[in-house]
Formats: structure tokens, sequence, C-alpha cells
């Protein structure tokens, strides 16, 4: 879908972020008097929400990308609502409730209960959620990297940045499954590292992970071609809004469980994750209307390796620690590239036209 052309500057789409920046840093400034009493508790707090928004945004600039390639396909009406309440869900569903629900469901207590857990034993809910890494892991994985994988193997794309093995991909996905047969082989092999009876843990949910990328893909394409027969116009709707939500929460995982290594408060996570979801927000809305993805051609392809990453790393962290910050640098490195790769063919394009242009007029 073509969208209208937008002369605000760039500065302009990250206003919202830099208020709810704001008040999010003096929420936490308030958080930290409060709960120590000093000056020195107050600034340690503050600087935690600063770091933890700062990792959310390392982490989540792929999924920018993601959501904005997506929304470029979806009505004005179904991305205001995803900008909104996907916004409302990202930031109090995955950074609050999602925390939440893990600790009630491994520690077998209600939600209210895991709540009060959270507020007076930070150290026992932070234990719970780091229990908890193994089968988040597995199950967030195994989505994330289906979702880089069928980027990949899709027979009908033609723009390639690596091109000699995106174009074996591309050839491969006639092979119908194929991308499923390779993640069930490597989910074979982890669970032979892993042993043991965490070995059935994680093959039990990464099977969760597979199966819940390929319900949304099913029920999205229902809803869609539903909504599609009733007006050519609705395309691209409550399926796209099902499908951006389960990958945000997936791109979650990881910083929520990594956001516990700085501090086991919740509120505190939930207030560092939530600026730095603001801004992730911010960069999708400026990568949709200023037609950022058109302009470099391999953007998305830095952002999907960047996810297989992740879902790699998120692989090896069942085995070993990885600190978040190479998660976030190697993301940002690949996207880099691809930006750099994408400048350098821009200019070979404009040298090219400029020859053509000179031979039309000698």
């Amino acid at each position: 879908m073509n969208q209208p052309a937008t002369h605000e500057s760039s500065l302009g789409y990250f206003r919202w972020a830099f208020i709810v920046t704001a008040l999010g840093l003096i929420l936490g400034a308030v958080l930290g008097w409060q709960t120590t009493g000093t000056i020195g508790g107050m600034a340690t707090v503050f600087f935690i929400c600063t770091v933890l928004a700062v990792l959310e945004i390392s982490l989540s600039f792929d999924n920018a990308i993601v959501n904005a390639n997506k929304l470029k396909e979806m009505t004005p009406l179904w991305q205001k609502r995803f900008l909104t309440w996907g916004i409302i869900i990202a930031v109090f569903g995955m950074r609050i409730v999602f925390p939440l629900a893990i600790v009630a469901i491994a520690a077998r207590i209600g939600p209210w209960d895991a709540l009060v857990l959270a507020a007076r034993e930070p150290a026992e809910y932070a234990r719970i959620m780091n229990d908890a890494h193994l089968p988040i892991a597995a199950f967030g994985g195994t989505f994330l990297m289906m979702v880089g994988l069928s980027y990949f193997f899709d027979h009908e794309k033609k723009i390639h940045w690596l091109r000699g093995l995106e174009k074996v991909m591309a050839r491969s996905a006639t092979i119908r499954g194929i991308e499923i047969a390779f993640v069930l082989a490597l989910m074979l092999v982890f669970s032979w590292l892993i042993g043991g009876e965490e070995a059935s843990v994680f093959v039990h949910c990464a099977i969760y992970g597979l199966l819940t990328f390929l319900a949304v893909e099913v029920v999205g394409e229902l809803l869609d071609a539903s909504q599609q027969t009733m007006s050519a116009a609705a395309k691209g709707g409550l399926g796209a809004f099902i499908y951006l939500e389960v990958l945000d929460a997936s791109f979650s995982f990881d910083g929520v469980i990594g956001a516990f290594a700085l501090t086991q408060n919740l509120f505190v996570i939930a207030i560092g994750l939530g600026i730095g979801a603001m801004y992730v927000r911010s960069m999708t809305i400026m990568l949709v209307e200023k037609g950022t993805l058109a302009e470099y051609r391999y953007l998305e392809h830095g952002a999907f390796y960047a996810i297989l990453i992740l879902a790699v790393i998120m692989y090896a962290q069942t085995l070993v620690h990885i600190p978040e910050v190479i998660t976030g640098l190697g993301g940002a490195a690949l996207i880099g590239l691809s930006l750099w790769s994408s400048i350098r063919h821009n200019r070979r394009e404009r040298v090219e036209d400029h020859a053509r242009q000179e031979e039309l007029h000698a």
C-alpha cells in the first residue's frame, strides 16, 4: 500500500517517545526515592531505567523494520489500531502482564499473588523468571527463526543482498516445508546438547513455538481473506494485527529476561522497557511514512538476518549465558551493514543513470 508523502522531520516522529521518556525517568526517580529513601538510590534507579530503555531499543530495532514491512500492507485503520492498541499491549501486556503470568504459572499462584510477590519479594520473583528462561528461549527462538526463514525461503523473492546464499534459499522454497524441517533438525541438535529432563522441556516448548507460528499464519490468512471478500480495502486487517502482536511478544522475551540482570524490580523493568517500546513505535511510523524500506532496499534483509541471529542466540542461551549487549550489537551491526550496502547500491544506480543520460544527449 502506498503511503502518503510526509514532510515531517525525523525528530518529529519521536515527539511522544521523548515525552514518555521524560515522564518515565521522573517516575523511575520517584520510585527509587520511595524504595531507598536516598539520593544515591534514586540516581541508581534512574540510571537502570535509562540502560533498560537503550537495551530495548538495541534489541528491537529489527522489530521496528519488520513491523514497518507488515504495516505498509495494512489499511490506515488497522495501522492506527496497531500503533495505538498495539503499543498498549506491548508496554503493559508484554512488559508487565507477561512476566506476572509466567510467575503465576510457574509458582502455581494467582495473578494478584504474583504481583504481590514482585513487590514484596523481588529476589524470589526474579528467581522464578530466570528458572523459566529455558522454555521461553525455546518458544521465542523457534517462533523468531520461523519468521526469519519464511522471509528468505520465498521463491517469489527477487531482491537479494547476500546473493549466493539468498538465491539458494529462494530456489529451495519450492520444496514444501523446508524451513520447518530445518527448524526441527536444529531443535533436535540443541535438545541433544542440553540433555536430561531439560531436553524434553526444550523440545516441548519449541514445538509450541512452531505451532504458534503456523497457527498465526493460518488464522491471519483466514481472517484477512474473509475481510477481503467483504471489501477489497480490508486487506491487511485483524490477521496482520495478530501476527505483529505475537511477533512483538517473541522479540520481548529476550529483553524481559535480560532486564533481571540489572534489577529485580518489576516496575523499574516495566518503566525502562516501556520507554524503549515507545522509540520502537516511533521508528516504525517513520519507516512507514518516509518509505525508508523502499529507499534502502537491503534494510529489510539486515533486519531478518538479525532476527535469525537473535533466534540462534536464544537457543544458545539454553546452554551458555550470552550478554544482552552482544545480542543488541550483533543485530545493530547487521542492520548497519545492510544500510551501508543499500546506500552503495543507490549511489551506483545514480552514477549509471547519469552515464545513460549523457549517452542519450551525446
